[in-house]
């Protein structure tokens, strides 16, 4: 090894490090810990070979051929769906729950070492889409995992729809002249142009919000996952969502372009938010509101079309950038990430205003604040309770055998309640309670 940390290392280089790092003894060397690691970083590497079959992602499960070409696994080449899929390997092998996540432990440990020594830009193995597939027995019920529940919906959904209405109150109480209308000198243009901005930002906070609440779609199905260098993983499109067919075109995990749908809740705030700036069909649903970068990319796209500096200086004076980018036909701006869309739903949950509303309400929450795979789980949870396992599975789109294994808490509920009808018709003790 040369020391030098790079996503262009070969993985197997790390492997001692991290494994001295880990044992026991003068030198590291020893220990039961450092052994079983070593078995599992040897596994995980002769999966990404294709060196192992794999039924689970493969068919025949002899012609897995691994995650890269060649005979070198470097850093570059591991991102979420490589984790994601490796758990999938795992958890259909025939071992037992705990079992299974003993063994992706090893690798996910040795992944979040790699990312602290700047091997890995992020900690892939432990996103929520990397471990989604598997078995969930972590000492907790499976219950226990956050999941919405109808109180969480009605509470972030009333405030971000409040938002929206304030902002097009206040975009609506500024009136511009028609001499000033479209003059970016004009101080009244400005204003309503920031106004409309804001209304943007607010719109896209509701249809964030609501797109969480009510498809069941991954994070990364729908925003960007980082570092996941493939076309359906970089957020959805406008041209990827039809009004008519209520439904949007996502990369499944399955890697397939399949169509996921738009239940009604989720229509209204997608089609105020398109209408607030309209902008072309190749522009990310989800767009970044980061200015340096929205900065750097009108700044050049201007300069691109032709503007001097002073042009550009003046235009970018009239209106916020993402509206510059979208009225002079620029290109898109890079997507929402999944880590921004978690920064905007801990922002909100967080926010004053609806932290009184919380106040004195039992919410119950797991986590501190309402994360995006929690809002895909309270979607499994009402499938499951309104129409059964198969119904909800194949909306989420996972195997009947996951959700029944992810919401078993129901079904136990259930059968308790059969139970006990069943006992209060022979048991006297039973049916006077």
């Amino acid at each position: 090894m040369t020391g030098r940390r790079s996503v262009e290392t070969p993985v197997e280089d790390t492997f001692t490090k991290y494994l001295t790092d880990k044992g026991k003894g003068d030198a590291g060397e020893e220990g039961a810990y450092r052994t079983d690691a070593e078995r599992e970083l040897n596994r995980f590497r002769r999966w990404c070979l294709g060196k192992t079959a794999d039924s689970a992602n493969a068919s025949p499960a002899a012609s897995w051929a691994g995650v890269v070409d060649g005979d070198t696994i470097r850093f570059e080449d591991l991102d979420t769906t490589v984790f994601s899929d490796y758990a999938r390997y795992l958890s259909t092998e025939g071992y037992a729950a705990g079992t299974v996540l003993t063994y992706y432990a090893h690798v996910a440990s040795w992944c979040g070492w790699a990312h602290a020594q700047g091997y890995l830009p992020r900690h892939h193995a432990r996103e929520s889409d990397a471990e989604d597939p598997l078995p969930e027995n972590d000492g907790r019920r499976p219950g226990d995992q956050q999941a919405w529940e109808p109180i969480h919906r009605d509470l972030i959904t009333q405030f971000v729809d409040r938002r929206v209405s304030e902002a097009f109150d206040a975009l609506g109480a500024i009136k511009v002249s028609h001499a000033d209308r479209g003059d970016p000198e004009s101080e009244t243009w400005q204003a309503k142009q920031r106004a409309r901005f804001e209304a943007y930002q607010r719109c896209r906070e509701q249809a964030l919000v609501y797109a969480v609440a009510y498809t069941g779609l991954r994070g990364s199905e729908f925003l960007s996952a980082p570092k996941e260098d493939r076309e359906g993983r970089n957020g959805i499109r406008w041209r990827d969502v039809s009004f008519a067919d209520s439904s949007v075109t996502v990369f499944r995990k399955s890697r397939e372009w399949k169509e996921a749908s738009l239940p009604e809740p989720v229509i209204a705030p997608l089609k105020r938010y398109a209408e607030v700036v309209e902008v072309p069909d190749s522009w990310p649903v989800f767009t970044t509101l980061h200015r340096p970068s929205l900065a750097s990319h009108v700044t050049e796209g201007l300069a691109d079309a032709g503007f001097d500096d002073d042009a550009i200086e003046r235009i970018r004076a009239g209106a916020p950038d993402l509206i510059v980018a979208a009225e002079h036909d620029l290109d898109a701006p890079n997507p929402l990430t999944t880590d921004g869309a978690r920064s905007i739903m801990e922002r909100l949950w967080t926010h004053d205003a609806l932290a009184e509303r919380r106040d004195g309400l039992d919410l119950s929450l797991d986590g501190d604040y309402l994360e995006l795979h929690g809002g895909r789980r309270g979607v499994g949870e009402v499938l499951v309770r309104q129409f059964g396992y198969a119904a909800a599975a194949r909306y989420l789109d996972n195997s009947e055998e996951q959700v029944r294994e992810a919401y078993q808490h129901i079904e136990a509920a259930e059968r308790a309640d059969m139970a006990t009808e069943a006992f209060s018709q022979t048991d006297q003790r039973v049916s006077d309670q």
